[in-house]
């Protein structure tokens, strides 16, 4: 991720980062519908599929080489997750370990980055989980209600976190938290701190994590913390200012998220045009009718168009330039894009779309996530509304 401020921008229009690109597909190749639809039937985590993208050194791709990592930028961790979804897979495994990263990077010590970054470059830790939502709050983060009160070289955790994917699968999770008491502070977006927490010293120790079933298999949970004691060595940055590190690394999860989704719809068309120039009824294949050969074009008309949002939204990143406007804006065009690619494909399928063997039905109930999280359209609307438009708040 890089920090340099005013640097050049240039869009790519064509397909880069061929070699990428070509190396994910052949990962991905033998991680098929089947093996996709066997995790579903039995909740289960693909450890085989993180795995082999772990040994091939895509989850650390942002990482600075220094630590083990190819030092890359965003772009090519956004090329990594739409190609990833464009095979039928699914990220959601362990594509927080990139978004999650930009905040030990920014603001870790050089002491947090040297113990951590090398082992989970190797694959030796995990760092997928991202304690933020809470039940009462939502997304109103700045009313959460964990607790961290600093007891001499430890701090103590209270509180209670949910929708914290993939908790049972990592070693490392990065946890927001009130310090301060929200009416001692200035600005209620004080007195909020981050830590990283060892997940395998904490659980049985102050720790509970409980899953949550799901509409998709996306390995979440909800996690309480009573009287857990964790070092001081364990909070990021300085204390108070976790508010700022968390939204240093939101611009990167909507651009990544984004880019997730554009694979989705990439998937979603491919598929639909295949199927409606294969399935032949009245005597003609069913894409030569407008009603089912209009949605799918439309789909694919804003998908490449919101496709240049995303670009956009990653040179301007790795420039070290403002993005907020189009990572959201990217999330948001993206969201909608394959969703409606969605549609398209489960409607031109008709009722084999709800045939499990097909795959649609999966793809189309992990996608529909998108448009709730990890932030909501309307949330999106609302900042372009307030912070891009200048209209009052709306919320």
């Amino acid at each position: 991720m890089s920090k340099t401020l005013d640097m050049p921008t240039s869009l790519d229009f064509g397909e880069d980062y061929p070699e990428i690109r070509d190396a994910v597909r052949k990962i991905c190749a033998p991680f098929d519908g089947t093996y996709w639809q066997k995790l579903e039937k039995t909740d289960s985590y693909p450890d085989e599929f993180v795995e082999a993208l772990t040994k091939s050194g895509f989850l650390a791709v942002l990482i600075p080489e220094e630590f083990g990592g190819s030092g890359l930028p965003l772009r090519a961790a956004s090329v990594v997750l739409e190609e990833i979804h464009a095979t039928g897979g699914n990220a959601g495994a362990c594509h927080a370990q990139m978004y999650i990263m930009g905040t030990l990077l920014r603001h870790g010590s050089e002491a947090q980055m040297k113990q951590y970054l090398p082992a989970i470059a190797s694959g030796e830790l995990r760092l997928q989980a991202f304690g933020v939502t809470e039940p009462t709050t939502g997304s109103d983060t700045t009313k959460l209600k964990t607790r961290a009160e600093r007891d001499g070289d430890e701090y103590v955790v209270n509180g209670q976190k949910v929708w914290t994917s993939r908790a049972l699968y990592s070693d490392l999770m990065l946890l927001l938290a009130r310090t301060t008491p929200v009416d001692q502070v200035t600005s209620k977006t004080d007195g909020l701190s981050v830590f990283l927490v060892d997940m395998r010293a904490a659980r049985g120790n102050g720790m509970e994590i409980r899953p949550i079933d799901a509409m998709v298999n996306h390995n979440t949970t909800e996690i309480y913390f009573d009287n857990l004691r964790i070092p001081a060595s364990s909070l990021i940055g300085e204390e108070g200012r976790g508010f700022k590190y968390i939204l240093d690394g939101m611009n990167a999860e909507r651009t990544l998220v984004a880019s997730e989704c554009l694979g989705d719809a990439r998937w979603f068309i491919e598929t639909a045009t295949r199927y409606a120039n294969d399935r032949v009824v009245f005597g003609k294949p069913i894409g030569a009718n407008q009603g089912v050969q209009f949605p799918i074009a439309r789909a694919y008309a804003e998908m490449r168009a919101a496709e240049l949002v995303l670009r956009r939204a990653c040179a301007l990143f790795d420039a070290g330039q403002p993005c907020g406007e189009d990572a959201n804006m990217a999330k948001f065009l993206l969201s909608e894009a394959s969703w409606h690619a969605g549609e398209a494909c489960m409607q031109t399928h008709g009722g084999f779309g709800y045939a499990c063997e097909y795959n649609v039905e999966r793809k189309w109930r992990e996608n529909r996530l998108y448009q709730i999280a990890p932030i909501s359209s309307n949330l999106i609307l609302a900042y372009l509304g307030q912070h891009v438009l200048g209209m009052p708040r709306s919320y």
